[in-house]
């Protein structure tokens, strides 16, 4: 009893992860209501980023929570930003006010790599790891009915460069996360069928 106890058990556990998984979806700061995602909460899912594998534990990651008025700060560095290097027919001034409050719901996290002075390990691998650490971050908005994204625009990276960042840091861009308006529509999502992208081969 005890072991099909146990198999329904993982089955159900199962069917859970891929469900967050498959459910996982970008979900953009202009959707977020007013309402604050607590900080049990924030601390909870940046920790869970911090449990993304990393070669040699390196940990290559830090991250920031932008507090105080930088919301509103980043709404006026986006809109000077796009009016100085998008052309009034890609940026008309239809768009400015949006793009002014555009972060004004969201939690703002800059995502940091901080390159490791005691090991020296390929880039890419790195920024594979930090990959993974912002994954297990929007998996656990998924779980937590939290909307989110990585914003790794131009704009966004050189907003969390400007940010106080040590000798051997680099901004990767920000993570918006926020309570979605439960009217909106909810963000639909695809993949081509797994026989088009999983084969085998033998020798």
């Amino acid at each position: 009893m005890k072991t099909l106890t146990k198999a329904i058990e993982n089955n159900m556990n199962h069917d859970i992860l891929s469900s967050i998984i498959r459910s996982r979806r970008t979900v953009y700061a202009n959707t977020y209501i007013n309402k604050v995602v607590p900080e049990e909460l924030l601390i909870e899912i940046i920790t869970n980023a911090t449990w993304a594998p990393t070669h040699k534990r390196t940990e290559p990651w830090r991250f920031i929570v932008l507090e105080g008025k930088h919301k509103e700060k980043l709404g006026e560095f986006m809109l000077a930003y796009y009016k100085e290097h998008l052309s009034e027919e890609n940026f008309p001034p239809s768009r400015y006010e949006h793009t002014l409050n555009y972060p004004k719901n969201a939690t703002l996290v800059a995502i940091i790599f901080q390159r490791s002075k005691r090991v020296q390990i390929p880039e890419w691998e790195e920024i594979a790891a930090i990959s993974c650490a912002v994954q297990n971050m929007w998996l656990s908005c998924t779980a937590n009915g939290i909307g989110g994204y990585w914003d790794t625009s131009e704009a966004a990276i050189i907003y969390g460069n400007r940010l106080d960042l040590l000798e051997n840091e680099r901004c990767l861009g920000l993570f918006y996360m926020g309570y979605p308006d439960p009217f909106s529509d909810k963000p639909k999502s695809k993949r081509k069928p797994i026989h088009k992208k999983i084969s085998s081969h033998n020798i």
